[in-house]
Parts: structure tokens; C-alpha cells; sequence
């Protein structure tokens, strides 16, 4: 450890983006692995505890849970060996997350395709229709009653 930058929790949480609390409990909880302590006790974060933290940090975004990170943690801790195994972990998450970017896909393009819609009828290019209210609807309203 000797000429490594070390960091106090206040200053690993300001490069993670993490709160004090959220950092503490991912050290309590083990999700940091050989935390180390300064001559107070106090822990100290070293360059690739920030690497890992931001990791975590990344992990979590991907809808892992806690006990999914352990599990990610403990394959990482077996080496290299594990790694067919955390790539399916990823690949799983993955596709998870593919998913849901196309479900924020479809509704951007339905309030990209309504902003339109709303501005054509502001601007006077299109008149307004509304699934909803009858009195914009009088061709289907006069098709109803004649049927």
C-alpha cells in the first residue's frame, strides 16, 4: 500500500456517487471485500476499492439485488475460473435490460409521435380527434347511430 492514494469513506463517496450510509452498508454487508482501517479505525478505500465501488454502483443500476451482488462478488473472489459463470450472470441482466430499453423505447416514440400530433393541431395543420370525447369524433358518433 505504500505511494497509493487512500481515501477516507467522505472522500470514497464523493468518486462513487454513493451516500455514507449506502457505502458503509455495502462494506458492512461484505460487498467490500478487505476493508481497510487507518491508526483511528476509521475505513480507508484504496484506487481499486473505488474501482469496485463503482462496480457495485453499476451492478445495482442493472436491477441486481444485494444478495445478487454477494454472488457476483464471490465469483469474482474464485478468479478467473468463474468467469463463464459471471458472464451468464451479465448476459441474464443483459437481456433484462434490453427489454426495458425497448419498452422506454416504445413510449418515447408514443410522446414523440403525441408532441407532434399536439403541435400539428396548435399550428392549425390537423384538426384534433380524441378517442375519448364524442364531440371530436363526429363521423364515428353519425356511424354509430346510423348502424
Amino acid at each position: 500500500m505504500q505511494n497509493q492514494k487512500l481515501y477516507s469513506i467522505k472522500e470514497a463517496c464523493q468518486q462513487t456517487g454513493l451516500t455514507y450510509e449506502t457505502l458503509k452498508y455495502y462494506c458492512n454487508t461484505g460487498l467490500v471485500p478487505n476493508v481497510k482501517r487507518d491508526t483511528n479505525n476509521r475505513r480507508i478505500f484504496n484506487d481499486h476499492d473505488i474501482t469496485w465501488i463503482k462496480s457495485l454502483t453499476c451492478l445495482k443500476k442493472c436491477g441486481m439485488t444485494i444478495e445478487e451482488m454477494k454472488q457476483y462478488l464471490a465469483y469474482c473472489l474464485q478468479g478467473t475460473a468463474s468467469i463463464p459463470v459471471r458472464k451468464k450472470v451479465l448476459e441474464k441482466k443483459l437481456s433484462i435490460l434490453e427489454k426495458k430499453k425497448e419498452e422506454i423505447q416504445e413510449s418515447i416514440n408514443y410522446i414523440d409521435w403525441k408532441q407532434t400530433f399536439y403541435n400539428d393541431v396548435l399550428a392549425g395543420k390537423r384538426p384534433y380527434v380524441s378517442d375519448l370525447l364524442a364531440e371530436y369524433n363526429a363521423a364515428d358518433t353519425e356511424d354509430t347511430a346510423a348502424k
